[in-house]
């Protein structure tokens, strides 16, 4: 699949087949391409906390309200931040966006669903989903990942009027 396949063909993804195995060398190649995203100064403020126990996954749907899809994916994989990597700058949130795109275009290309869960800044979310993951960084995001068990409508569309050349 090319990249522009990819990106026309990504979906929300949240009904997932129970129980599918995704190789931990799949999701290697999500965080290859999360860490191939650009940084601000190429300081890489991110960091991952994976996992497809459902211990930890049922401790993320309790953190945070919207990843009940976290019941059915494979994996959970939570995108932190470490602002501190940053001292003259302050893009971490931005950078950590570019690694999460980079996760759902990448496992579109290898055939799975992903859904993109915000964290950051809401609270009490963002200190609930570190609790539950027990890191000191801030999370951003949880990306559940799995088979997909749905094919969602697209939602995205190229809309002339919001593109301004000038």
């Amino acid at each position: 699949m090319d990249i522009f396949e990819a990106i026309a063909a990504r979906r929300s993804v949240r009904k997932y087949k129970k129980g599918a195995q995704i190789p931990k060398s799949d999701i290697e190649k999500l965080l290859d391409a999360a860490m191939h995203a650009p940084s601000a100064v190429n300081s890489r403020p991110w960091e991952f906390y994976c996992s497809d126990k459902e211990e930890y996954k049922n401790a993320l749907m309790a953190a945070h309200p919207a990843s009940k899809m976290l019941e059915t994916a494979s994996w959970a994989i939570v995108v932190c931040a470490r602002p501190e990597s940053q001292p003259r700058h302050n893009f971490w949130q931005q950078d950590c966006a570019a690694a999460v795109e980079n996760i759902l275009l990448a496992a579109r290309g290898l055939g799975y669903g992903t859904c993109w869960c915000g964290c950051y800044p809401a609270q009490p979310r963002t200190d609930d989903v570190k609790r539950a993951i027990g890191c000191e960084s801030v999370p951003v995001a949880i990306v559940a990942v799995g088979v997909p068990d749905e094919d969602p409508p697209a939602k995205g569309y190229y809309d002339p009027d919001r593109a301004h050349f000038i």
